[in-house]
């Protein structure tokens, strides 16, 4: 009988895990686990990972992240986490009867991934793992169907950035990646700094303004018509009410419904351009703050409201389909998929799908297919990717790891650093 294989689409805001074996793959169980270390600052408690939901008191929680600019530095955090993601709390496996499929960072660098294979090896001591980023998981997945198209663009917007990935039958073109420094953490951050300088004091409330943004935000799809009807009429339903909690009888917030009293023991946020401005910064980066301020000069604003020097979403999905080769670009611009937390906003796919008809060029049609969970669609795909036959065929295993360390990784794992030749293709069709 073949090991258990588990999975962890280990992303920097977090984890999703789960196993496929034999016996379960069919049923796709995914455990999320935060990829964080909290400190409750109620109840003086700490609270790893998976631990972190006992927590009773989630305001001014102190956070310690394993992940930083999109890059794992601290390992002791890392293993942390994990250690209880193996747990019998979480998946409960043997970790040296067991194989691996585990995502890491895009151009993620030689000696975090050799740090990556000593703790597969020499501290769990899995059997034998694989490892890629999630979009190379994308296309044995369910979302655009069997077999994959042979081309096709994975636009992937998580915590720390957004990548928009190409692929040339299964494999990155690593030379036409293109990266946004714009993810939720950056979304979560901006979204404090407006509210607690407009009402409420929140900059200590990561856990509560995510959940905020979570619950309120969305994309405009006429971002001029919004900013101009809530300048003028504050009654719009554009303006909502988010009722935060008093950790007492709630520990989550909630959104107050149309036409309910605002009680006195109820502090309330006032969601009004907050709902929409904040989601923008993933279309136009460099305008931070312009809408968010605008009778403010902008040379006594602070640096985080001055905007980013980087294109929008969709200039740089079509920056990246200019650098491929031109017969092949149709293709891509019909075959755009869309994963990461970020991309869940409520009219994310439709403004996406506006701008970039407008860039693309007139004999091109564009098609964009939306996961219907983008969180977890590259765990999803390395369910399907762990039943196929040759699966193991693309495992590393801890005999060949210890006869040749990550020299045997680096051979058997193409990543950024390996050429791949874009006409590569045209020699399949």
């Amino acid at each position: 009988m073949k090991n258990n294989i588990v999975i962890l689409d280990n992303g920097a805001g977090s984890i999703k895990a789960g196993i496929a074996s034999e016996i379960i793959a069919e049923q796709e169980v995914v455990q999320l686990v935060p990829n964080a270390i909290v400190r409750s600052r109620g109840d003086k408690t700490t609270y790893f990972g998976h631990e972190i939901a006992k927590c009773k008191d989630f305001s001014s929680l102190h956070y310690r992240l394993p992940f930083e600019k999109g890059y794992v530095v601290d390992w002791d955090a890392q293993k942390a986490i994990w250690d209880g993601v193996f747990s019998p709390e979480v998946l409960g496996v043997n970790t040296t009867e067991s194989s691996l499929i585990l995502t890491e960072p895009y151009f993620n660098l030689p000696n975090i991934q050799e740090i990556y294979d000593q703790f597969v090896f020499e501290e769990y001591e899995f059997s034998s793992y694989h490892r890629c980023t999630p979009a190379s998981l994308i296309p044995h997945g369910k979302l655009l169907g069997m077999p994959p198209p042979e081309c096709m663009l994975i636009v992937d917007s998580g915590f720390s950035f957004t990548h928009v990935i190409p692929i040339i039958n299964s494999k990155i073109v690593w030379s036409a990646v293109k990266r946004m420094d714009v993810g939720g953490k950056l979304l979560t951050n901006h979204l404090k700094e407006l509210v607690s300088f407009r009402q409420w004091n929140m900059m200590e409330e990561t856990y509560i303004m995510n959940h905020v943004k979570e619950t309120c935000c969305y994309v405009s799809t006429d971002f001029g018509k919004d900013i101009e009807t809530i300048r003028f009429d504050l009654d719009t339903p554009i303006v909502q009410k988010y009722v935060l909690p008093d950790m007492s009888t709630s520990k989550k917030g909630r959104l107050l419904e149309p036409g309910s009293m605002i009680l006195d023991s109820e502090q309330v946020l006032f969601m009004k351009n907050e709902r929409f401005s904040v989601p923008e910064i993933l279309f136009r980066p460099n305008d931070i703050g312009k809408f968010d301020f605008p009778r403010i000069r902008r040379e006594i604003l602070p640096p985080q409201f001055l905007g980013l020097a980087q294109s929008g979403l969709p200039s740089t999905i079509a920056e990246s389909i200019a650098s491929l080769p031109e017969d092949l670009q149709p293709m891509f611009w019909e075959t755009i998929c869309l994963i990461g937390g970020s991309t869940k906003f409520p009219g994310f796919r439709e403004r996406l799908l506006s701008e970039l008809r407008s860039l693309a060029p007139m004999y091109c049609e564009v098609g964009i297919y939306e996961s219907d969970d983008p969180i977890t669609e590259a765990y999803q795909s390395a369910q399907k990717f762990a039943t196929r036959p040759d699966f193991y065929n693309h495992c590393l295993t801890r005999a060949e790891y210890l006869e040749c360390g990550s020299h045997g990784a680096r051979r058997k794992f193409r990543d950024w650093k390996a050429k791949f030749p874009a006409n590569e293709v045209r020699a399949k069709r």
